[in-house]
């Protein structure tokens, strides 16, 4: 099963803040949950530093890139000083939203991509 697949598996499970399966998912563990991927559970509700989540997710086997694909991680600012992770796609994103409290599909991306991540 591919990355967004998984993803995809899951749309409607609620959001938790550091979640990482089926009790709930925030952005980061739902990235790595539809990737396989290690990644940190202990880091701050907002968090504005690009190249620490670079070197996480370069830790955790992504490399940037410079066009998304389905199933590519998207870094992008979803407000001032915020963050915010969701799989690509192709032409929307699926991501832990936690104003809808949900994993949700949109058919749009809504913020500003800052950085393109592969597995």
């Amino acid at each position: 099963m591919s990355a967004l697949e998984r993803a995809r598996s899951v749309v409607g499970t609620r959001f938790r803040r550091q979640g990482r399966g089926s009790d709930g998912f925030d952005c980061v563990g739902l990235v790595g949950w539809a990737h396989q991927a290690d990644v940190p559970a202990d880091y701050p509700g907002r968090c504005g530093d690009v190249g620490r989540v670079a070197a996480v997710l370069a830790a955790s086997g992504f490399r940037r890139v410079e066009r998304a694909a389905a199933g590519d991680v998207l870094l992008m600012m979803s407000g001032p000083g915020q963050l915010h992770l969701a799989l690509s796609t192709g032409g929307g994103i699926i991501h832990a939203d936690a104003v809808a409290r949900a994993v949700v599909e949109r058919r749009d991306v809504p913020w500003p991509v800052i950085g393109i991540y592969r597995k």
